[in-house]
């Protein structure tokens, strides 16, 4: 969970932002059941759209999916069939952290196929991404390569299980922040 989408923020956002965009879209006539994804940036005037997706975002699904406790098909039959409900949907109390590895030179230009060596750990906690198979073993073949995911009982120790694991990893042409989590372990001192 992110410390900054405090439960103020959580209101503004539901207040200011979801509930008219449904409102808008139902009066429309543009009813909608699927996923739809509102990418938020907090600002200090509040809550501000960056974009709408009718997807899953990723990397982002990749660090919430984890923590999902309930049956993601039995919650996608309940949109289709309009009967969702939130007593369905369930998430743990854990706390997840997910970096992404890149192509070196992304998101401008990159080479590609070059070789990825991971150990059965890495592989057991990676979304592969831009990544393909060649001579039986993979190689990047795009700018987003791997999202490293972890779940642990905080935040701090997802955090540093994910970059403990991305070390493991032989990809010579690979790179990643090195920063990712660090407000959220700011805000929770």
């Amino acid at each position: 969970p992110n410390p900054y989408y405090t439960d103020e923020i959580a209101r503004k956002s539901l207040e200011s932002i979801l509930i008219p965009t449904i409102e808008a879209m139902n009066k429309e006539n543009r009813t909608f059941k699927g996923c739809l994804y509102f990418s938020l940036m907090l600002t200090k005037d509040g809550p501000k759209v960056i974009e709408y997706n009718c997807r899953f975002g990723d990397p982002e699904t990749q660090v919430v999916l984890p923590l999902l406790e309930s049956d993601l098909l039995t919650i996608m039959q309940a949109c289709t069939d309009g009967t969702l409900s939130n007593d369905l949907v369930k998430f743990s109390d854990k706390s997840s952290c997910c970096v992404v590895v890149a192509s070196k030179g992304y998101p401008e230009s990159y080479e590609k196929g070059n070789p990825i060596y991971l150990n059965d750990e890495a592989i057991e906690h990676c979304y592969f991404a831009g990544v393909d198979i060649k001579d039986d073993h993979y190689v990047n073949n795009g700018g987003r390569v791997l999202g490293i995911t972890c779940v642990n009982d905080n935040l701090k120790d997802a955090i540093k299980d994910s970059y403990r694991i991305i070390e493991t990893i032989d990809f010579k042409e690979g790179y990643y922040r090195k920063d990712i989590g660090k407000k959220a372990l700011e805000a929770l001192d």
